[in-house]
Parts: structure tokens; C-alpha cells; sequence
């Protein structure tokens, strides 16, 4: 695992949210708090770090991923509406203040060197064969037509990214876990088991659908 420099960043911890690299997400900034922490940002690299808050442990979450600020509108009244874009992954060494938002000593984390290029890059293609057809047996069960996005990567570290992000259902649970891990390989298999675990789920539905079915 590398670790790299280490820097204070501004923090927002967010109920049941995990942000994954390269992944866009769109705040809406209210509370007073985070409107100076807007601020702050914005007269600096526009950055800061977004975390998983758990409402129920009422805990934030060791690992976050870093937000860059592409859009930014301020309305009248303060509030502003913003789109980020997910950057770095990092982990809090230590919290240095908690007013007038809280603020940590993070260092950044990335996934180890891929040292088996081949035998990572076959195992992306099963994980995308998998959630093909995971996309493909939801549509059939629905009675929607449906295909893969367009934008779904073909890079190992980049796919497993997009599947953690985007693939609700089955991968929800296990999203922050899927963030928190720096081995690309164990990142893909873990997505591997929870797709072809709902893949074989799907179609033994689709079979019963098809059993069933009034002629």
C-alpha cells in the first residue's frame, strides 16, 4: 500500500455516502458550517475530503476520497448548489479541528503496482461479462430493453472504481469496504462474487418467469 504526503484537508461527512475516484457528485451547501467551508475551499484548490458518516454508530468512516469542485453556484441567499468530481482516496491520521468545520491530517492512499497485467486484465473482463449480464437479466426480468453505459471503463483499477460507485443493490453494503482496499486484484474478485452471486439469483428468477408465464 502506498501512503503518500500527508496535508490537512477540510472534511465533509456525509450520511451513507462513498464517493469513488473519478465519480461526480453534486452537493447542495446549506448549513452554515459548510457554506465557510465553500468558501474556504474556493480561495484555495478547490478541494475537500467527503466521508461516509453512519447515522446508526453515529461514526466517520476512516477512509474517504478527496472532491474537487468543477461547478459552483451561490444563490442569493448563500446556498450554493456544486459539482464535484472524485480525486485521491484518503485515509484520516488525526482530526486537528473540529470548529467552524472539522478538519484532518490525512494522508493519501493508492492501490499497489499491478505487477500480473495479464491475468488483471482477464479478470476485468469476467467482472464486465458478469455485470453485463447482471444488466442483461434485470432487463429481461423488468421487460425493459437495457445495455451497459457507454462510459464503463475497460482499465482494471478504473473499472473496479465504477463498480463500486455504481452498482447499488448488490454492492451497496460493501461499498465502503470496496473503497477502504488497495489491491486492485482483491477489489475485483470481491465485485466478482457479489455480481455472479446476483447473476445466478437473477436467473433462477428468469427461469421461474419463463416457467410460469401464461402462454
Amino acid at each position: 500500500m502506498g501512503e503518500l504526503a500527508v496535508r490537512e484537508l477540510p472534511l465533509f461527512p456525509l450520511p451513507d455516502v462513498v464517493l469513488f475516484p473519478q465519480e461526480v457528485l453534486p452537493l447542495h451547501i446549506f448549513e452554515p458550517r459548510y457554506r465557510m467551508l465553500l468558501r474556504t475551499v474556493m480561495a484555495e484548490d478547490r478541494r475537500f475530503g467527503v466521508i461516509r458518516w453512519d447515522p446508526q454508530s453515529r461514526q466517520m468512516a476512516e477512509v474517504g476520497c478527496c472532491a474537487e469542485i468543477i461547478h459552483c453556484q451561490t444563490q442569493d441567499d448563500d446556498r450554493s448548489n456544486i459539482v464535484t468530481m472524485g480525486q485521491q482516496r484518503f485515509r484520516v491520521l488525526d482530526i486537528v479541528r473540529e470548529a467552524p468545520f472539522r478538519v484532518g491530517l490525512v494522508s493519501w492512499i493508492e492501490d499497489s503496482s499491478e505487477n500480473e497485467a495479464e491475468a488483471m486484465t482477464d479478470l476485468a473482463g469476467e467482472v464486465r461479462e458478469a455485470l453485463s449480464d447482471v444488466v442483461e437479466l434485470t432487463a429481461k426480468l423488468m421487460g425493459k430493453p437495457a445495455q451497459l453505459p457507454a462510459d464503463v471503463p475497460d482499465l482494471p483499477r478504473e473499472l473496479s472504481f465504477w463498480i463500486g460507485a455504481h452498482l447499488g443493490g448488490p454492492v451497496a453494503d460493501h461499498q465502503q469496504a470496496l473503497l477502504e482496499l488497495t489491491d486492485t486484484g482483491e477489489r475485483l474478485r470481491q465485485e466478482y462474487e457479489l455480481l455472479d452471486h446476483t447473476r445466478r439469483q437473477l436467473a433462477a428468477r428468469t427461469v421461474l418467469k419463463d416457467t410460469f408465464q401464461p402462454q
